[in-house]
Parts: structure tokens; sequence; C-alpha cells
């Protein structure tokens, strides 16, 4: 079932659960099966993410209607997200196409044009009823070995404030010291910015970067108000591992579909596990 991502969100954050937002590798047809299958099993609403890199080679068209033709199967509520879009051309182009959430990440820029380009996107976005997540506090960026690449960011509570002064998206995200990629150890996670930052705003929060963060210190954000958590390193990783295991272990015969179905099968599981840290099994 299709919707828009803040139906679900606003219901996530008045129930005390969040919603899984979950990246698909630009279209990839077996992980976007699992995460479906997974969440019409669990009952849980979901998000489909996508980022315009991985769209590349599949097509960003293709994302979308493959995403469409999923959840007019399954009875859950499934949203389309773009997940960090970089300009607003790029937030206009997944409109066309149907995604049904848009997120602008404006966060490595001055708070000044973060709100300025924000609000050029919410003004066309909704509109049409399409809500937008907004970032403050730029993520770090691991290298391979899960160092630091680029500065890390954790926002200050005073561009918070300033920030949601100018604009008002739906959905937040807040750097605190979470990232894109495997963490080397276990992740310093600023939850006492996150406690400022629900001080100031009643506004769905999100969290980036949740693979390799403990349990614990996810749980403890979606009861400070996240609202939505992003899985996007472990699922792909995953993936790859179980269409591996598929190729050396099946007598496949050369069938590209047995291994497709016994990686998404595998994959199902890790989507059950995302799905049961959230919160959000039998929420539908």
């Amino acid at each position: 079932m299709l919707v828009t991502s803040k139906e679900m969100v606003l219901e996530a954050q008045k129930r005390g659960y969040a919603i899984p937002a979950i990246n698909t590798q630009g279209g990839n047809y077996d992980i976007i099966r699992s995460i479906c299958m997974a969440a019409e099993e669990a009952r849980s609403p979901v998000i489909l993410a996508h980022y315009v890199a991985t769209g590349a080679y599949s097509g960003h068209d293709w994302f979308a209607q493959v995403c469409k033709w999923f959840a007019d199967r399954v009875s859950v509520p499934v949203a389309i997200h773009l997940d960090h879009g970089d300009t607003f051309e790029t937030c206009m182009m997944a409109i066309k196409n149907g995604f049904t959430s848009l997120m602008l990440d404006c966060s490595a820029e001055s708070i000044a044009d973060n709100v300025y380009h924000t609000n050029e996107v919410i003004r066309v976005a909704h509109a049409l009823e399409i809500p937008v997540e907004a970032e403050v506090g730029e993520l770090v960026r691991l290298d391979s070995d899960g160092e630091v690449a680029d500065n890390k960011n954790i926002a200050k509570i005073e561009d918070v404030k300033e920030f949601l002064n100018g604009c008002t998206p739906d959905m937040l995200a807040v750097g605190i010291g979470n990232a894109h990629g495997f963490y080397k150890g276990k992740p310093l996670i600023r939850l006492d910015v996150l406690r400022q930052v629900r001080e100031v705003t009643d506004i769905p929060l999100v969290l980036h970067g949740c693979t390799g963060m403990p349990d614990e210190t996810v749980k403890e954000a979606i009861k400070i108000g996240v609202a939505k958590i992003n899985f996007g390193t472990l699922v792909r990783h995953k993936y790859v591992e179980y269409y591996k295991d598929g190729i050396e272990t099946l007598d496949h015969q050369g069938h590209s579909w047995k291994i497709s179905q016994f990686a998404e099968e595998k994959l199902r599981r890790v989507i059950h596990e995302i799905i049961d840290l959230s919160g959000s099994a039998n929420k539908v």
C-alpha cells in the first residue's frame, strides 16, 4: 500500500516506535522484495530509501516503478523515499518519478543557505502533499577501515534553533556522531544533543547511520523522539554475502533467479531484526 512517509512517521512518534527506512541499492529487486515481504510478515510500515548515486545504474524511474509494484502487492504502508537529495533539481526529479517522501541534505552548507534551499523544496513538495526531511549537522563519513574520513560535525543546538526558526520540515535529521559505513569500535553517539533538540522542537527526528550502533543506543534514541531509523550498509553487505553463499552452495545450474531467491529469503531475516529494533512490528 503506497503512502507518504508523513502519516507513518507521525503515528510512530505518537506511539513510541520508529519506522525502518532501508536503502535498496538503486532499485535492486531482491532487496526491495525482501524489505516488503518482511514488512508484510511483521505487519510493519516501511520506507524504501534511494540514493541518487546508486540509482545512476538502474535508473531512478526503475527504482520508483519497482517500489510501486511491490507496494501494490502488500497490505502494509510503504513509502518511497529520496535519501540525501543534494539539490532542488534532484528533489523535483524524485517527485516526477513518483517518490512519496523527500530528503534534502544541505547540512554541509551554512544554516542560512540550508534554510533557503530547504524552503525551496518544501514549497513545491507540500503543495503536492509530499513530506520533506532536512538535516542539521553533516554526518561523519567513514573510510573502508571505519575511520573518520571527513570532519565530524556534532550539531549545535543554536544552529538547530536557527534552522527551525527559518523553516519547518516534516522530519529532522541531526548530526550526533552517527555515520555512514561500518564503525570501528563502539561509536560515540551524542544522545545528550538529541535530547537538547527534542526540548526545542516536536518535529519527528531521524537517526541516520544505524548500522553498527549498539541496539540500546538506537532504542534510547527512539525513546527521546526518533521516529525514523536508517539502515543501508548492513543490508547491502549482507545481501552480497548471501548471494555469494548461494553461488557457492546451491545447485543453481546457472539459474540466477535461484541465487536471488536464496539471497532474498536469507536477507529477510536481517530486515526482521531491523523491524524488531525499531519497534514497528504489529503496528499495522
